[in-house]
């Protein structure tokens, strides 16, 4: 599935002539082990009252949970080819109106809040589902990030998982370089989390984490997932460039022959 999810993400971005494919192959593998197996959900239910709710708080990954919903089949595949064009639904940042999606984001720092509001919810109203709530590493230079932080183990959020994409490159340089977060483990330790760190890249680590939730009773949970931009593309892992950039012809050709070598 995570293969599928990255072949899906090139030719979307390729057709598109669009960005963010570095973070999305970043987090094909999470999205892999969420929608393939963690997730309580429904595709021929979309609104199921009680299945887990997930938010894509770095709304600029679009394309990987797109794909994913597509392979779980929320709709069509045949939709993946109007990503972000003029009269598609499908928009360049997560849209709410697609089956499936939750919330719309994109301005980044809001998704962890909204999902700290729906466990909350959930928590008072003794629902059975679970939210999780994927960042990015750059986005947590955002102080509204860490206000929610705050609040998810005040109120004893612990059917509240946040999953980090640690890929540690962000749109204009590295995270050291742009906001240094570390010690990061140590600073969601400090704010009363529930903490573990995973190789994003590793689907038995993936499954025995999820497989573990909620690693404490009463304490939120983080999954600080150490992933590497551009996983899969040989050109594209570790490189900056790939943030912003699509691949030509030539590009894509490579990179689906790259993906079909590892079947």
């Amino acid at each position: 599935m995570a293969r599928r999810i990255r072949a899906h993400c090139l030719r979307m971005v390729h057709v598109a002539n669009a960005s963010h494919i570095g973070t999305c192959l970043s987090m094909a593998d999470l999205l892999a082990g969420l929608y393939g197996a963690a997730l309580r959900h429904n595709p021929a239910e979309p609104e199921w009252s009680d299945r887990d709710r997930f938010i894509l708080s770095k709304g600029h990954g679009a394309a990987a949970v797109y794909a994913s919903l597509a392979d779980r089949g929320y709709f069509p595949t045949e939709w993946l080819a109007t990503y972000c064009s003029n009269g598609s639904q499908l928009s360049g940042h997560i849209t709410h109106h697609v089956p499936g999606v939750e919330l719309s984001t994109g301005s980044l720092g809001h998704g962890l809040s909204v999902a700290c509001g729906i466990a909350l919810a959930g928590r008072r109203g003794q629902r059975p589902y679970r939210v999780f709530c994927l960042l990015s590493d750059g986005e947590c230079d955002e102080g509204s990030n860490w206000e929610a932080i705050l609040f998810a183990p005040h109120h004893k959020l612990d059917n509240l998982v946040v999953i980090v994409d640690y890929n540690k490159i962000q749109s204009f340089g590295t995270v050291k370089e742009v906001l240094d977060l570390d010690p990061f483990a140590d600073k969601w330790r400090a704010f009363n989390w529930s903490v573990r760190e995973i190789d994003g890249h590793d689907h038995t680590q993936i499954a025995e984490t999820f497989a573990a939730l909620p690693f404490e009773v009463g304490r939120p949970s983080v999954v600080i997932a150490h992933t590497t931009k551009g996983k899969g593309i040989s050109f594209m892992e570790n490189q900056l460039l790939w943030h912003y950039r699509s691949p030509n012809d030539e590009m894509l050709a490579q990179a689906i022959g790259e993906l079909e070598m590892g079947l």
